[in-house]
């Protein structure tokens, strides 16, 4: 009795074994992951774990008696290093073997690291895991002086933690704007003038050429233009890399993530991807793909799950994201790309609006500040294709949810919604 064997235990992994197992799938589910920790939330480790709002026990999403009960199997700190697709056994670097009839790849993915001289400096960190979390809070309670590298969503809500703690916190990005690949220029304008108002010095345009240090501890930034920044703490946030070398090496497709489709499935009809590690067609954006995200990781495994257990249920959820930054909530939904038109709804200069992006007249993705109400009309639009105009969007007193109230079949809206 092999069964479900799932590599990795976040958002992705828990979801696929519990929609297997609620959607009837009776054999064997055993979950491994590396990390010795139960499975837990990763949004909260850059903002409310930094700032001390949340304890190590709060981060788990499940305790040990939930996944008793669903008869899964935790398999807590162990690496999976092997996977022979002919036997369908996965080795641990342990030395043990695990057999398996259905595979879910969980992976996730890692952060990139910085390829420049004094990157193996003492003091020079990364965000991805609660160990990194527990580290990097650690050392923020006695650093004076935070450079972070990197503009994105991680490096944002770390400078916002640090300047909220009362440290020196300075954002160093290549781009020439926040979030240059996230949002639009309105956006990102305004969360570089919520960083300013807070203290934050942001470089932008700015290349990190090396760290500089006082042997083992890192004590400057040195940017290519020459200017030194004084840091006693480096935070780098440069993008994550998907995790997967087993799949690869087995000989799995791989192109940035598993290649799988609308059931998580791979090539191979018993071995499944989901989450940061998978790389998928998103129809919303009419491209191939891979999403980090917390929505992304769920939704994607509920079908890999429902697959699992023999039921049908593809995966065509609009893409959300989300970041909180001091008092400001960015929300995203859908994936605005190549757009050609947008509109803007509510008041920049109160702090809340939303930018609605059109590509060919069609209604592509909308970015909130301070607007859920605006995000949660969006999802419904999106999911069923509707596009309200421009003028339609900018004109605050026209209802966007009488567009799709009535208009989805027996008024039943999209699962994911």
């Amino acid at each position: 009795m092999s069964g479900l064997l799932i590599i990795g235990a976040s958002y992705a992994g828990v979801q696929a074994a519990l929609t297997a197992r609620d959607a009837g799938y009776s054999q064997p589910i055993t979950m491994v992951c590396d990390e010795d920790w139960l499975p837990y939330q990763r949004p909260p480790l850059s903002k409310d774990f930094l700032l001390g709002r949340t304890s190590e026990q709060n981060l788990v999403l499940r305790d040990n008696a939930f996944f008793e009960n669903k008869q899964i199997e935790l398999v807590l700190g162990h690496r999976a290093v092997g996977l022979d697709l002919g036997t369908r056994r996965v080795t641990l670097e342990r030395g043990n073997d695990l057999a398996f009839d259905q595979l879910v790849f969980a992976t996730g993915s890692r952060a990139r690291r910085i390829a420049i001289p004094g990157a193996d400096l003492d003091g020079v960190c990364y965000l991805r895991s609660a160990s990194d979390a527990i580290e990097l809070k650690a050392r923020l309670a006695a650093a004076a002086e935070i450079v972070i590298v990197g503009g994105g969503f991680i490096g944002l809500e770390v400078a916002a933690s640090a300047a909220k703690l009362g440290k020196k916190a300075t954002v160093v990005e290549a781009s020439s704007r926040l979030l240059e690949r996230a949002v639009s220029p309105i956006v990102s304008d305004f969360l570089l003038d919520t960083h300013l108002q807070a203290g934050v010095d942001i470089r932008l345009n700015e290349v990190v050429a090396s760290f500089e240090g006082a042997s083992p501890r890192v004590t400057g930034v040195v940017l290519d233009s020459g200017v030194n920044i004084r840091a006693d703490l480096v935070l780098v946030g440069i993008g994550g890399i998907a995790n997967d070398e087993l799949a690869r090496t087995a000989g799995l497709n791989c192109t940035n993530g598993i290649v799988v489709d609308e059931h998580g499935r791979s090539a191979m009809p018993d071995i499944f991807a989901a989450g940061d590690c998978a790389n998928h067609f998103n129809r919303f954006c009419e491209s191939w793909i891979r999403l980090e995200s917390v929505q992304n990781a769920q939704d994607q495994a509920k079908a890999a799950g429902l697959a699992i257990a023999g039921s049908q249920g593809p995966y065509e959820s609009v893409p959300r994201f989300w970041s909180d930054q001091y008092d400001v909530k960015l929300q995203i939904v859908g994936l605005a790309g190549k757009y050609d038109r947008k509109a803007v709804r509510g008041s920049v200069d109160a702090g809340k609006f939303s930018v609605f992006y059109y590509r060919d007249d069609r209604l592509v993705a909308v970015d909130s500040i301070n607007r859920p109400g605006d995000q949660m009309a969006a999802r419904r639009l999106i999911a069923r294709g509707v596009s309200p105009s421009p003028e339609q969007a900018e004109d605050p007193s026209f209802d966007l949810k009488s567009l799709v109230t009535g208009g989805d079949k027996a008024g039943v809206l999209p699962p994911d919604l």
